[in-house]
């Protein structure tokens, strides 16, 4: 559904000094399915996110949605950051309709609000204020806002990094339910290996920068992803194996036709 053909992405400093941020990456993304990107602090994990959602441009390879070019933000992949970034003077459904509105689709689409705000697990705050609202609550919101609009692709970037260990597994829950009602292709970007193998279909670890995709693992586990059962333990051991090796530091790094 989604392909990242060889993409690469440079930025400079004021003096004009390049950092290479990613260097000849390509994923394949498919239809309905939960990939998580995973790998060491500064890999460009959020860069690759920013690109696919249409909110940065590469200096050289292609993505495509569909067999079409990604060159803009669209509502059909809807973006959740790492903070909610909530209107503060709006309500959770004032929040959540931002998108309908936008589009000019809110008369024929309203009903849906209240269907997105149980969806999310928030049935009874729609006329709450985010300063009401704790931050597991309000990126639930976020999440609503996202999906309301029926995007191709939902895009999440560490949005539970903030949370409380418990607050966290309450909504690592929300979303595989979300997932599992809604079939939406998702792609998560986070620091959690735990959170990447209970949330996705397949893990990309991706190297030190400049980003690269080291390996991809298939999260073949029960479907109950208990985090005690020994699939779990072992995949996590492995996960944590290769992304070790992603994030040493390799002198052939920047040759982009190399293996890592």
């Amino acid at each position: 559904m989604i392909e990242v053909r060889n993409i690469s992405r440079i930025y400079y400093d004021t003096s004009g000094l390049p950092t290479e941020a990613l260097l000849a990456v390509s994923l394949a993304i498919r239809q309905g399915e939960f990939l998580s990107l995973i790998g060491p602090s500064g890999c460009g994990k959020t860069t690759l996110l920013r690109l696919i959602a249409g909110l940065d441009l590469p200096q050289s390879g292609e993505l495509l949605i569909e067999n079409r070019a990604i060159e803009k933000p669209s509502h059909e992949r809807g973006y959740v950051f790492q903070q909610a970034a909530l209107f503060p003077w709006k309500t959770v459904e004032e929040n959540i309709a931002v998108g309908l509105k936008a589009r000019h689709t809110y008369k024929e689409k309203k009903s849906l609000v209240p269907e997105y705000i149980r969806l999310v697990g928030l049935t009874g705050f729609a006329k709450s204020y985010p300063h009401e609202l704790s931050g597991g609550m309000m990126q639930r919101v976020a999440i609503a806002r996202a999906l309301i609009n029926e995007p191709k692709a939902l895009l999440l970037d560490e949005p539970l990094g903030a949370l409380d260990a418990f607050t966290r597994i309450e909504l690592q829950n929300t979303i595989r339910r979300i997932w599992s009602e809604t079939g939406t292709t998702i792609v998560l970007v986070t620091h959690d290996v735990d959170e990447a193998i209970y949330l996705s279909d397949r893990i990309a670890i991706m190297t030190a920068r400049p980003g690269r995709i080291s390996e991809i693992i298939d999260v073949e586990i029960n479907s109950r992803r208990d985090r005690n059962h020994d699939d779990f333990i072992n995949l996590r051991r492995r996960a944590l194996e290769k992304l070790h090796l992603a994030g040493e530091v390799y002198a052939n790094v920047r040759g982009a036709g190399e293996a890592i």
